[in-house]
C-alpha cells in the first residue's frame, strides 16, 4: 500500500501551487501525512532490529547449542566418510554376537589395545582381541641387528600392563605377556587398525549373562607436563609408555534389553607395568583419554 501511494502522489505539485485533478486539498493532504508515517514507521523498525541484534552478538555465548550440534554432525559425517576396518574374532564356546566400535580421537597415532571380558567381580573369562605385536611378542621394527628394522622380539611391559595381570599369564623372564613360544591364538590378534575400526566378536558362553567389557589403549611417546621424559630415571619401560595406558568399562547385562553400551574411562594402568594395579585417579592424564574418540559395544540379536 506505501508503494501504492508513493506512486499514486509523486507527481503532484506541491498543493499550494497546484490543485490535484482527482483529489481534495484535504485529501491529498491526508495521503501525504500518511506516507511520511509510514515512512517514520519503517525506518524505525529497521533500527529496531539492527539493535536487537547487536545485543545478541554481544551477549550471546561465543558457541551456542545449535553450532555445537552442527559441529558434533559435522564431526560424525567426517568419520562416516573415513576408512573403517572390520575385525574379526572368535573362540569357542560361542555366546551373543557381539560389535565394538572405535571411533579415533584427536590423538590417534598407532595406539596398543586390547579388548576382553570378566566377571562382574573383575575375574578375567576371555580376550576378545589384542593387538598383533603384543599378542605374539614380535613387533614389526623390533629388530635392528642387521642396519635396518626388521620384526623381531620385543619386551613392553608398559604397553598395556592391566589386560596382562588380569590375564594372569606369567612368562618366564617374569612378564605378563605372551611370547614368540607361547602368543595369543591368531584368532584373537591382528593388525592395530591405522583407524577408526569395528571389531566383531562374542560373549565366551550362552550361561554368562552378565560380565563386563573391557578396553586397554596405550600410545608411546605421548608425554605431557606431568608425565615427563625425566619423571622416572632409568626405567627403560616407562620410556616406552609415557602417559601410561588407559582402562575403558561397560557393563553388559544380557537380560535388561539394551543393545548399546558406551564404555567410559575407569583408570589408568602402571607407568612402567610393575604391577596389575589399576590407578582411578584420571587428573594427571590429558591427551592420552583423546587418543579414543568413542567406544560403543552393541549386543546384536
Amino acid at each position: 500500500m506505501y508503494l501504492f501511494l508513493i506512486i499514486q502522489t509523486k507527481n503532484f505539485a506541491p498543493y499550494k501551487n497546484q490543485q490535484p485533478d482527482f483529489l481534495t486539498f484535504r485529501q491529498f493532504d491526508i495521503l501525504t501525512k500518511y506516507n511520511h508515517m509510514m515512512h517514520r514507521k519503517q525506518i524505525s523498525m529497521w533500527l529496531f532490529l539492527f539493535l536487537v541484534l547487536v545485543l545478541l552478538a554481544l551477549h550471546l555465548p561465543q558457541h551456542t547449542q545449535a553450532q555445537d550440534r552442527l559441529f558434533r554432525w559435522w564431526q560424525r559425517d567426517q568419520e562416516r566418510r573415513e576408512p573403517v576396518d572390520t575385525l574379526v574374532t572368535s573362540f569357542v564356546p560361542r555366546g551373543a554376537a557381539l560389535e565394538l566400535e572405535f571411533i579415533r580421537g584427536d590423538a590417534h597415532n598407532h595406539p596398543l589395545m586390547a579388548v576382553w571380558i570378566e566377571d562382574l567381580d573383575s575375574n578375567y573369562i576371555q580376550t576378545l582381541y589384542v593387538a598383533e605385536s603384543i599378542g605374539k611378542g614380535v613387533f614389526r621394527h623390533g629388530d635392528p641387528s642387521s642396519g635396518r628394522w626388521q620384526p623381531g622380539p620385543v619386551r613392553r611391559p608398559a604397553a598395556l600392563p592391566y589386560w596382562g595381570h588380569q590375564r594372569g599369564v606369567q612368562a618366564d623372564d617374569g612378564y605378563y605377556l605372551p611370547t614368540q613360544d607361547d602368543p595369543v591364538p591368531d584368532a584373537l590378534t591382528g593388525a592395530t587398525p591405522k583407524n577408526s575400526f569395528i571389531l566383531q566378536s562374542h560373549a565366551p558362553d550362552d550361561d554368562i549373562q552378565k560380565f563386563r567389557v573391557l578396553f586397554e589403549i596405550n600410545q608411546s611417546w605421548n608425554w605431557n607436563e606431568y608425565w615427563t621424559n625425566d619423571k622416572f630415571p632409568g626405567d627403560e619401560h616407562y620410556m616406552t609408555s609415557s602417559q601410561p595406558a588407559v582402562v575403558y568399562e561397560a557393563r553388559i547385562d544380557l537380560d535388561d534389553g539394551q543393545d548399546e553400551y558406551e564404555l567410559k574411562p575407569i583408570g589408568h594402568s602402571h607407568w612402567s607395568g610393575q604391577d596389575g594395579r589399576l590407578f582411578t585417579d584420571l587428573s594427571t592424564i590429558t591427551t592420552a583419554l583423546e587418543i579414543a574418540g568413542s567406544i560403543t559395544l552393541r549386543v546384536l540379536p
